[in-house]
């Protein structure tokens, strides 16, 4: 168990209809052919792990200018990121207290627009940026060919950055906190297990949207499961770690949950 805190960095909203979140939420009946669908906001955020051996900034977030052409209309329209002005990084982070400066490391859980949009403030920096294998090369892959995912934008991780490549499905760089491959929303999608002294605690990511991916183990929305199989079984990983630990599990956009997370751990 480590003596670390942890802070939640909120970095502003997205407002999308909730078929993407939870597949099958708004669906049509014979007697009602056309419902209506839930459009709702939800939370993004990254974290801050102050731990004994670095400060390491989890996630980036959205771009602050992803109204500002940073992100295709086509991605603006399907998620609409209504306040990323107000949210650059750099920002967010003097509010909780940490400068750019501060942060010794960055984990990315995966790259996709709403998760790797800060990275830009770690360019040419030698800040090591935690990546799985798989995930930067699915990443490029989409980027650069009409294939893989369209939420990937290449402007937010090509940069001149520090990279530290994660092969394995599980790997340690800190003590008492395990990067653990989640695969199914993307290949190479990491959840985060941190062992502190009071609890520990999943981050999983967007391998859990929200509380029903868990609970009812409904999948993600559309084209937001690259494997459906890869997906039930790294959801059964989370549960079996969640027994072994007695964990607390927390999901990537859960506004319900986003709440009573605010506040963080340790402090």
């Amino acid at each position: 168990m480590v003596n670390a805190t942890i802070d939640v960095i909120h970095r502003g909203g997205l407002e999308c209809d909730q078929n993407y979140m939870i597949q099958g939420e708004t669906l049509g009946t014979h007697d009602e052919p056309n419902p209506d669908i839930s459009y709702e906001e939800i939370p993004v955020w990254c974290l801050v792990i102050d731990h004994p051996e670095a400060t390491i900034l989890w996630d980036t977030g959205s771009h602050h200018d992803a109204l500002e052409g940073h992100w295709p209309d086509g991605l603006v329209q399907a998620f609409y990121p209504h306040d990323a002005h107000e949210h650059r990084l750099d920002d967010d982070l003097e509010d909780a207290g940490y400068g750019i400066d501060e942060i010794d490391a960055v984990v990315q859980t995966h790259l996709h627009l709403d998760h790797a949009g800060g990275l830009e403030f770690f360019d040419g920096t030698d800040v090591p940026v935690y990546v799985h294998e798989k995930e930067i090369k699915f990443a490029y892959y989409s980027a650069k060919t009409d294939k893989g995912s369209g939420a990937y934008i290449l402007e937010d991780f090509d940069h001149d950055l520090n990279w530290e490549i994660v092969h394995q499905d599980r790997e340690q760089h800190f003590t008492d906190v395990e990067f653990v491959r989640l695969p199914g929303h993307t290949p190479g999608l990491m959840g985060t297990v941190v062992h502190l002294e009071e609890e520990s605690v999943i981050f999983t990511g967007d391998q859990v949207y929200q509380a029903p991916n868990y609970e009812d183990e409904i999948p993600l929305g559309g084209s937001l499961v690259w494997g459906k199989t890869e997906w039930f079984e790294s959801l059964q990983r989370i549960k079996e770690i969640e027994r072994r630990h007695d964990a607390e599990v927390v999901y990537g956009h859960d506004a319900d949950q986003f709440e009573r997370i605010e506040g963080g751990w340790g402090q």
